[in-house]
């Protein structure tokens, strides 16, 4: 995601070919969409999953481990901390800048390790919080796992919590309120793309509306887990150091004090199969939004709904008329983007060999992105619903332009009749067939039909009231599950 660059006063570079470099003339100029383009639209996700939040939440690992520890007297020599001293430390997170984020990038350069510069960057500050002699427990029997998984969790966490979520369910409130008001408005179906046993808009949202929430109810159930167990997950050098202590207990206590959810049994990382289950459960609720938007996309092109032109805004270059459906095919775009880095990400990142490998470290600093297409599209299908009018008088036409569709209600009327005994209604299924299989049959030669079945005075009244546009059975009260 997002980051700075330091300006520089460097002259303007050339490349090969002639062209003045852009970098070099403007450091700033991103190089992928999410943070230039549409920067925007994900700017949010910079809070908890960008390289400088990562950083921020290490630091705020590392604090709380050493408040942790001394709150409990885990070591001998230790006491809780007064509260200036807590207040100092923990404004180290609460008061990460600009500086902040320089300043660690100083001690990475020297240590060339991420974690060792973020240990560092707080031991340091120790002095003049009255606790120098203190320093060797910054980062007292961590591994850099122990650390990094527990920000992560924090980070993604809070990224789905207060960014993902509320956008997932604001745009199934969307969704559903569509489907609300077009409850009672009849449609033909399309089943292969045929016409078909008619349903009513409304209902067809709420279908929609209803997987999604299905997948946003997922995610809200998702656990994040953590662990603090050191290099192989055995305890060894806690144990060696106080063995004393009940470290299992220290550790479940610390992890649950984040607000995570303690995994007792890990090798040097934290397994990342939780990651794995939210990125699947997101991954499916992009798949869904992604058959929202061709569906409402082919509705657009036969005309159920109409678009509301942004005013100013040019539909084609050369075409005046046009008012395309970029919202939903830019959002289709940025769901099969970040479907595919979700999807790569659940794979890769439940494989480490044996006790550790660093696949999962330059996979991880991927989930940004792969948040931010998410994101990104979730606000575009938001836009795109929010300026379509639905052309009930393109609906009521077709309808009326496929009284065949009334075949089904016939011969199952045929059948249940055959069934009390009413005689001559043999074979329902096939008469319907020859009469209307690769025929347009209009409302004259269905009643005609129907009036010489010897259907009961009750089932032919009834019948002979049905008409494409009423023929939805309870599509509307259907609409009431997504409520």
């Amino acid at each position: 995601m997002a980051h700075t660059s330091q300006s520089t006063t460097a002259p303007p570079q050339t490349l090969p070919n002639g062209r003045l470099s852009l970098a070099s003339a403007s450091p700033a100029i991103a190089l992928g969409p999410l943070d230039g383009r549409y920067q925007a639209q994900t700017a949010p996700l910079v809070d908890y999953l960008s390289e400088a939040a990562l950083n921020r939440d290490r630091v705020h690992v590392e604090v709380e481990w050493f408040i942790y520890l001394c709150e409990r007297s885990v070591l001998p020599g230790l006491s809780p901390l007064e509260d200036r001293q807590k207040e100092g430390l923990r404004e180290l997170v609460t008061g990460f800048d600009a500086e902040s984020i320089r300043q660690l990038a100083e001690y990475e350069a020297v240590t060339v390790h991420d974690v060792k510069a973020v240990e560092y960057f707080i031991g340091d500050r120790l002095e003049a919080l009255g606790l120098a002699r203190l320093k060797p427990l910054v980062h007292f029997g961590c591994t850099s796992e122990d650390v990094n998984n527990l920000a992560y969790a924090v980070g993604i966490r809070d990224a789905v919590a207060d960014v993902w979520l509320p956008a997932a369910r604001g745009l199934v409130e969307r969704v559903v309120e569509l489907a609300e008001s077009s409850r009672e408005v009849p449609m033909l179906s399309r089943t292969h793309g045929q016409p078909a046993t008619p349903t009513t808009l409304g209902k067809e949202m709420a279908v929609l509306a209803h997987r999604l929430r299905r997948q946003v109810r997922a995610v809200e159930r998702q656990e994040f887990l953590g662990k603090i167990n050191g290099a192989t997950g055995t305890y060894a050098a806690h144990v060696a150091s106080v063995p004393g202590a009940d470290w299992q207990d220290v550790s479940r206590g610390f992890v649950e004090h984040l607000g995570l959810t303690w995994n007792p049994l890990t090798t040097q990382i934290e397994s990342h199969d939780w990651q794995a289950e939210l990125y699947s459960s997101m991954a499916h609720f992009n798949r869904v939004l992604h058959n929202l938007c061709t569906d409402i996309w082919s509705y657009i092109s036969i005309g159920y709904f109409r678009q509301i032109p942004v005013a100013g805004a040019t539909g084609s270059s050369t075409m005046p008329h046009k008012i395309n459906p970029i919202r939903f095919e830019n959002a289709e775009a940025n769901l099969e983007i970040s479907c595919s880095l979700l999807d790569t990400l659940g794979e890769t990142l439940v494989t480490s060999r044996w006790q550790r490998d660093l696949t999962d470290s330059s996979s991880q600093r991927n989930i940004g992105v792969a948040f931010g297409h998410s994101v990104l599209a979730i606000s575009n299908v938001d836009k795109g619903l929010a300026r379509l009018d639905v052309a009930q008088e393109v609906l009521a036409a077709d309808l009326d332009q496929n009284w065949e569709v009334l075949a089904e209600a016939i011969q199952m009327v045929m059948r249940a009749e055959a069934v009390a005994g009413v005689e001559g209604l043999d074979n329902p299924y096939e008469r319907l067939k020859d009469l209307t299989r690769g025929h347009r049959v209009d409302q004259a030669r269905l009643k005609e039909f129907v009036a010489e079945l010897g259907l009961s005075p009750e089932a032919e009244a009834r019948l002979s009231e049905l008409t494409p546009a009423t023929y939805h059975g309870i599509a509307e009260r259907l609409v009431d599950y997504v409520k």
